[in-house]
């Protein structure tokens, strides 16, 4: 089943201004990796709009009258988050994009990496924020289970906590929401004892790290939570909202991933996905702010996310670089695994 890859250089239109990390030259490096595989003779996906429903599907209609009301202009949404002339049709056209990665992905057909910007996992209900304009994730997690998945899981590994995602599907059962995120760090949110409301209590897990993490610390991190939960919830289809600014080059926070952790970390997910959504997984791309690191990063994904299905199943990922003692690791397993024992069948 053939790895799909959905990109556009026009998303490089999107402008933002001099000196902020969420900046075009991001694009050229998406453009770089989708030309690379290409050339291999794989397949690169163009992207469509989003539509205004497929947007309300998780977000208000005020919402999307406000973005839509900056086209044809430069406005400042709040101190961190900027559109430019082509930014709304642009915002729509990520959220457009994962939805070409989950039409390829659930029919079947392999997994997709749908390459975006600006990126949107920060992005509300009613609440542009983070750099994030509408959030690209949540619109397509809703557009696959109007397609008939019952169930859909999210996994942030973005440095930061994804407060957009989690708040639109934290009352939700039918979407299971997992981050993976340093804390304390911007935006604030994702205590472990953010558990979700109603009948979507336990659908939201969080595992916050302290600063200083690396490679050893998620994987024990996602071998003692994510995967056994993934295991459990076993979901029809995965979304992996995948932040490269874990890595220990990257300029807006402070942990210590590397390349070849965050290889380790797309295998592992790659390989649960496989197991527990028939390889039914679409990779979409959030922060990461180092360009070397974020090409670097994303050659790994590509390398992971083409391999066999089978040679990911029973090829262990290169065994981690040993950050440390891998206390903090340790320590944010412990606390996510005793905060959902309740609702999940986990490991004393």
């Amino acid at each position: 089943m053939p790895l799909v890859l959905v990109s556009s250089d026009a998303f490089e239109r999107h402008l933002t201004p001099p000196g902020h990390p969420e900046r075009p030259e991001r694009a050229h490096v998406f453009d770089a990796v989708a030309t690379a595989w290409r050339a291999g003779g794989g397949e690169v996906r163009a992207p469509r709009p989003a539509t205004i429903d497929e947007l309300a599907a998780v977000h208000d209609r005020d919402h999307i009258g406000r973005i839509a009301g900056t086209a044809g202009r430069a406005a400042m949404l709040d101190p961190d988050t900027f559109t430019s002339p082509e930014s709304y049709d642009l915002a729509c056209l990520a959220a457009g994009a994962a939805l070409v990665g989950v039409d390829h992905a659930m029919a079947g057909d392999g997994p997709a990496l749908v390459l975006v910007r600006p990126p949107g996992h920060h992005a509300e209900r009613d609440r542009a924020m983070g750099f994030c304009l509408f959030n690209t994730v949540a619109v397509a997690a809703a557009y696959a289970r109007a397609r008939g998945a019952r169930r859909v899981a999210v996994v942030d590994i973005d440095v930061h906590h994804g407060n957009g995602t989690q708040q639109i599907f934290e009352d939700d059962q039918s979407v299971l929401y997992v981050s993976t995120h340093q804390f304390p760090c911007y935006p604030g949110t994702g205590a472990v004892t953010e558990v979700g409301f109603g009948t979507g209590r336990g659908r939201t897990v969080n595992v916050p790290i302290e600063p200083g993490a690396g490679d050893d610390d998620y994987a024990d991190v996602l071998a003692r939570v994510v995967v056994p939960i993934l295991t459990a919830f076993a979901a029809d289809l995965t979304i992996l909202s995948v932040g490269y600014d874990a890595h220990v080059a990257d300029p807006l926070a402070q942990m210590q991933v590397t390349t070849a952790g965050y290889r380790a970390m797309l295998a592992t997910l790659r390989a649960a996905a496989d197991a527990t959504s028939g390889g039914r997984l679409v990779v979409v791309t959030e922060g990461g702010y180092d360009l070397p690191a974020l090409g670097a990063c994303l050659d790994a994904t590509v390398e992971v996310l083409a391999a066999p299905a089978a040679a990911v199943a029973t090829d262990p990922p290169p065994t981690p670089r040993v950050s440390g003692p891998g206390i903090r690791g340790r320590e944010a397993a412990d606390a996510a695994l005793a905060v959902h024992r309740p609702f999940w069948p986990l490991p004393a």
